[in-house]
């Protein structure tokens, strides 16, 4: 079986779409997937090294941009479907899959116009849109929430939790201490804002650290930084003495979810899902400008079920942060009751239920394609 993989741009969008492609691997006999992204994208880094086959489309997002920027996108689209037809015919897929980002939309749109049978994954509770155009076209649509569900024609749209790579499942936190350089005896903050890195949890940190320098002996942190801040942060927790691993992006995920006691992270779907599977206490900083907002809906379904504490980003700066650290510090069963409910309501199933639409939808493609020979006879 051939698939076709469509989206990315962030983390967000790329790892469950990995986790997808390496549970049809081991399910699956004789399964070759293919990704088609951006050269800009992280896919373009990330699934080299996944040690998958990518393509590449001229497309770039519409939302959020300047008036020139959105102009030259439009401009790129005939040009992005061009490319999409071209990998598709090259490919000849049995199944095209999109798991959002703005690389999605020409490759299942022309994949729908060829008549390959297409699904789309929507991993926030508002769709983004892309998502919100190909749902009226695709054969199948899979959701992370239940609220997601009255977005798509009923008929065809399911509900299947948002996909978590059977590896974030695995982590070591002995390998985690290792691996990272870190202290057993220390309270552990793992720190990170998506796949690149958030600037403004970056500053709210380092500058948290002046109001923790009574917990200097105490506290470490394991910094994930994106490329722009890993200098300066790192030269921040030298001169501030305090003992923190940054680096630049953290290939160890889950050595490294494993291996905190608490995590700080912006709070997208992705990141809610891998938090919840691993039941880890957290302090999310939604972005403030990701499509319709759904960072901040997204991380209020968890703070209003305690899994979570939540700093909206307009309040975040180092004085919240640390008050916010302190308070948890000193009240370890109110980490321990966040760990709880964030395990009782994380989802480890998703993957195969994604699986299933797969190929219960394959299924149904040969079923019409013999129907059509038989008529045709």
């Amino acid at each position: 079986m051939k698939i076709v993989i469509a989206g990315g741009g962030t983390g967000g969008h790329l790892f469950p779409a990995i986790a997808v492609a390496r549970e049809l691997e081991r399910s699956m006999a004789d399964v070759h997937c293919t990704f088609v992204g951006t050269v800009r994208g992280i896919e373009s880094k990330i699934i080299p090294r996944e040690g998958y086959d990518i393509r590449f489309i001229r497309s770039e997002g519409l939302v959020g941009r300047g008036a020139f920027s959105t102009v030259r996108s439009f401009m790129k689209i005939p040009l992005s479907i061009i490319d999409a037809r071209a990998i598709l015919k090259e490919v000849a897929p049995d199944i095209v899959l999109g798991v959002g980002g703005y690389s999605s939309g020409p490759v299942l749109l022309c994949a729908s116009m060829m008549g390959i049978p297409t699904m789309i994954h929507e991993q926030n509770t508002l769709p983004g849109l892309a998502n919100k155009i190909l749902g009226k076209f695709v054969d199948t649509v899979a959701v992370t929430y239940h609220e997601s569900m009255g977005m798509f024609p009923e008929h065809k749209t399911f509900l299947t939790g948002n996909p978590v790579r059977t590896e974030i499942l695995e982590g070591d936190r002995e390998r985690g201490y290792e691996t990272f350089s870190l202290d057993r005896n220390r309270f552990t903050v793992f720190v990170f804002g998506g796949s690149r890195g958030a600037h403004q949890i970056n500053n709210a940190v380092a500058e948290a650290l002046t109001y923790l320098e009574s917990l200097k002996d105490h506290i470490q942190f394991l910094h994930q930084t994106g490329d722009r801040d890993f200098d300066l942060v790192r030269e921040v927790y030298r001169s501030k003495g305090f003992k923190g691993t940054v680096i630049p992006f953290a290939h160890e995920m889950a050595d490294a979810y494993a291996a905190a006691d608490l995590i700080i992270s912006r709070a997208g779907a992705t990141t809610l899902a891998e938090l919840t599977a691993c039941g880890k206490a957290a302090i999310l900083v939604p972005y403030p400008y990701a499509a319709g907002n759904h960072q901040e809906i997204n991380a209020r379904k968890l703070w209003d079920m305690g899994a979570a504490q939540m700093i909206l980003d307009r309040d975040l700066n180092g004085r919240s942060l640390s008050d916010l650290i302190k308070h948890l510090l000193e009240d370890p069963d109110a980490i321990s009751a966040m760990e709880r409910t964030s395990k009782s309501i994380g989802s480890r199933d998703a993957t195969k239920k994604i699986i299933e639409l797969v190929t219960g939808l394959l299924k149904k493609g040969k079923l019409d394609n013999v129907n059509y020979k038989m008529q045709a006879i």
